[in-house]
């Protein structure tokens, strides 16, 4: 006999993880409508600023960035020629710097130029393909297939092209010692780099009559160390390519007050930020019974029906996940991802309990599972850190590395309504009760 309910629970368990909604598919199926208002300012930023102009766009980590961007690549690409891609999938996420990222930049407009079939006429197409055989040393960039290149008619410059920009990526995401040697060429004369940047963007626009856009995601899941070094060092080099560009940051390096001036000038103040859901107004999380603003519970409903029927949990423990989440919706998948893989284990365990629903119970050792992971990275400072936040919605120090770590891994959450303000994620605030640092709420 079919085990209808573990089969339900499997496909919710499933499609939790589904985020970022980055395909039309996934949109279609999952998107729930949020962040209008963002999207409404990114397009200003991009109809305002010049062909020059850059945007930073930032937020926590896992706060649907990059389904919002995804989104807003959609609604514009009949304006634009746009190009929105991940930075993990062209260059291993350790290996992240200012050269590889307009390199994979360069990559990735010709990839899509090609997949579009934007006409390039084929003498300007082999320019480039040498340019790129010469930097990467790819096998294809042999004698041989130089010979093919240029005695090939436009279908066959077409043809060797797709291959060969296929070897390129490849070679860029797995060969580090050809990243290493881009770097080093190309930190010299960033210029010649740059240079074929425009000219490609160049070509692509003749082609197609519309203005570039690049948006380049996942630069926010960077090591904070890493993106210190691409956007403090390195922003100049950034910026220089002619044509609009949207790149992610973490939120949590736009709170270090030197690195955030670099960027407010560097982009004439052209942040878009996204933060964490307010559930409550600041300190009402505290009152007794208190209820979380209903907008707020009605989007993370719709985000949770989208993937687990609603017969599958029960109402308390829908809200209670709502809570304990923070606002920040990477947790509240989290901890019904959590809440799944408990119920597929009794299910595996007890294969007729065919009424099996996440209960409070459930959710209740989910958590307990999360806030054991979230326990051992904590010393005396960071402690003392989420304390003041806590009691003081600010670190009473400033914002000094453990605080903008504490921020990039989510313990603590920013928030905005009329003013700006941190709260301690609401597990994190349940292990400083559990150790007497805070006093019980309700």
């Amino acid at each position: 006999m079919t085990n209808n309910r573990l089969e339900s629970f499997q496909k919710a368990f499933q499609n939790l993880p589904l985020l970022p909604l980055t395909t039309p598919q996934q949109l279609n199926k999952f998107h729930v409508e949020y962040g209008t208002e963002i999207l409404e300012e990114l397009d200003h930023l991009v109809e305002d600023c010049s062909a020059d102009n850059k945007i930073i766009f930032t937020g926590h980590l896992g706060s649907g960035k990059s389904t919002l961007l995804a989104q807003f690549c959609q609604n514009t690409q009949n304006r634009y020629f746009v190009v929105f891609f991940s930075i993990s999938d062209v260059v291993e996420m350790s290996d992240v710097n200012h050269v590889n990222i307009l390199f994979a930049m360069a990559v990735k407009l010709m990839e899509a130029a090609e997949e579009r079939q934007i006409r390039i006429g084929s003498k300007t197409k082999k320019a480039f393909y040498q340019w790129f055989s010469k930097h990467t040393r790819t096998e294809g960039s042999s004698v041989d297939s130089s010979i093919e290149l240029e005695t090939s008619g436009e279908a066959g410059v077409n043809a060797l092209f797709v291959k060969l920009l296929a070897k390129f990526k490849a070679t860029l995401k797995a060969n580090s010692v050809i990243r290493e040697e881009i770097t080093i060429e190309f930190s010299r004369r960033i210029s010649d780099l740059v240079d074929t940047i425009n000219d490609i963007a160049s070509a692509i626009q003749a082609g197609c009559g519309k203005e570039i856009m690049v948006v380049i995601d996942d630069l926010d899941k960077l090591d904070l160390e890493i993106v210190d070094r691409v956007y403090r060092n390195n922003i100049s080099a950034l910026f220089q390519p002619q044509f609009r560009i949207i790149y992610t940051m973490p939120m949590a390096a736009t709170r270090d007050l030197s690195l955030r001036g670099i960027i407010q000038n560097a982009t004439n103040n052209k942040i878009q930020s996204m933060w964490a859901t307010k559930l409550f107004p600041r300190g009402e999380d505290r009152v007794p019974n208190a209820s979380p603003v209903p907008e707020a519970v009605k989007l993370f409903e719709e985000i949770l029906y989208k993937r687990i029927p609603k017969e599958l949990i029960e109402p308390e423990a829908t809200q209670m996940m709502i809570v304990k989440s923070g606002g920040a919706l990477r947790e509240f998948i989290r901890l019904a991802s959590q809440c799944c893989g408990l119920c597929l284990k009794q299910l595996r365990r007890t294969p007729d309990k065919q009424d099996l629903i996440i209960t409070s119970e459930i959710l209740k050792n989910a958590i307990k599972e999360y806030r054991i992971d979230l326990t051992e990275p904590l010393g005396k400072n960071r402690y003392q850190i989420l304390v003041e936040v806590y009691e003081n919605y600010l670190p009473e120090d400033g914002m000094n590395q453990d605080f903008l770590d504490l921020l990039h891994t989510l313990y603590i959450l920013e928030y905005r309504n009329d003013d700006l303000w941190f709260g301690v994620h609401p597990v994190v605030r349940e292990i400083l009760q559990r150790r007497g640092l805070i006093g019980s709420e309700g």
